[in-house]
């Protein structure tokens, strides 16, 4: 029997350690008071709304290995995000689909029509898209992309658009249809009781050892203790910001509280620059199987990552990829531990993503 440390209890860590517990011992350590990392939902006080307190999760997959595998632990309802914009003091649909392109340019376009229009629009002086601006100038031209993309995505990332790769807007797609489901993934759903459930089970064993409220630096693991530790953190933090901090940003969150329903959809975008949030999201609406005489909704906002902040999104800007690289090289030196995750390879990834490299993973240590 091995002894493991797992260092963060969001999906990386709980799904290792559900993984490797049954003939393991695995001590799970985790710096906040909750388990679930930025997944983490509870039932409001007030309300009985059950909250995303980190924002939005909406699970979406095509990996049918990890939706059978989530639901283990879970009742996954169907969800379809059906996410709106405001621009200008209209309401739009997202992703673009045929219905934003005729209310937008007021048409009644057939697809086909669409199609050309958007075609005719396009930047065709771009040959390969180098940055953000360059790909949505290329895919919608200009007067979509200042509409739907420049100020949210300026707000959202706290730079010009140009500054940021062009991969960050493959994730929106172009419709010409009338489809407003704003994920393309055929598996697509949301946890009945939400999702602080899914890791109390995966994380409820005799073998497993949790502790809260305790954030465990380089110095002060022993590894003389462990067979092996898997660390879902932070890669600058661990080695002490010694080639310095990488680019993340982060969101914090306005929480408003009030009767009937606020605006009648699960998450608005705010187009706009003049408007301070990117996002509104009303909470009731996650779980429409239930009933709530109020409702609670919180605006996000988006702001640069500073020693207290949680770090959400890398921003992978060429001076990131390079300070990256050098902490790459310090990682590749080390021998008994595991960087993975989101924040320890600074990449973006969604739940699904973060929970199928945590199965992969396990099999290497079973």
């Amino acid at each position: 029997m091995k002894k493991y440390l797992i260092i963060g209890s969001g999906f990386s860590g709980s799904v290792l350690a559900q993984q490797l517990c049954e003939n393991n011992i695995v001590h799970v350590v985790e710096e906040r008071s909750h388990i679930g990392g930025n997944c983490y939902t509870e039932k409001d006080a007030e309300t009985g709304i059950t909250l995303h307190q980190y924002g939005p999760h909406i699970f979406n997959t095509d990996n049918v290995e990890v939706w059978n595998y989530i639901q283990q632990f879970c009742e996954m309802v169907p969800f379809i995000n059906r996410v709106k914009s405001i621009y200008q003091n209209q309401v739009y649909s997202l992703p673009i689909n045929l219905h934003t392109i005729n209310q937008f340019f007021k048409k009644d376009f057939s697809p086909k029509e669409a199609k050309s229009f958007i075609e005719s629009l396009s930047d065709t002086s771009i040959d390969v898209p180098q940055n953000f601006e360059e790909q949505a100038l290329k895919f919608v031209g200009k007067d979509l992309y200042k509409a739907f993309f420049y100020g949210y995505t300026k707000k959202q990332w706290g730079c010009e658009p140009s500054e940021l790769p062009a991969s960050i807007l493959k994730r929106l797609p172009v419709r010409f249809n009338y489809n407003d489901n704003y994920y393309a993934m055929p598996l697509q759903g949301i946890p009945r009781n939400g999702y602080t459930e899914i890791f109390e089970k995966m994380l409820n064993h005799p073998n497993i050892t949790v502790t809260l409220n305790k954030k465990l630096t380089a110095e002060e693991i022993d590894f003389s203790e462990y067979d092996h530790v898997f660390y879902s953190g932070p890669i600058d933090a661990y080695f002490d910001y010694k080639y310095g901090r990488l680019g993340y940003r982060t969101v914090f969150f306005e929480k408003f509280t009030d009767e009937g329903d606020f605006q009648g959809n699960a998450v608005i975008n705010y187009a706009d620059q003049e408007t301070p949030h990117t996002r509104i999201h009303e909470h009731k609406h996650f779980t429409p199987w239930e009933e709530h005489d109020k409702t609670v909704y919180f605006k996000e906002f988006s702001k640069e990552t500073d020693e207290k902040d949680i770090p959400y999104y890398p921003k992978r800007l060429q001076g990131d990829m390079e300070m990256l690289e050098k902490y790459f090289e310090e990682k590749d030196k080390l021998s008994n531990i595991t960087f993975i995750g989101r924040l320890a390879t600074y990449r973006y990834m969604d739940m699904h993503h973060v929970i199928a490299e945590a199965l992969e993973t396990a099999k290497q240590f079973q």
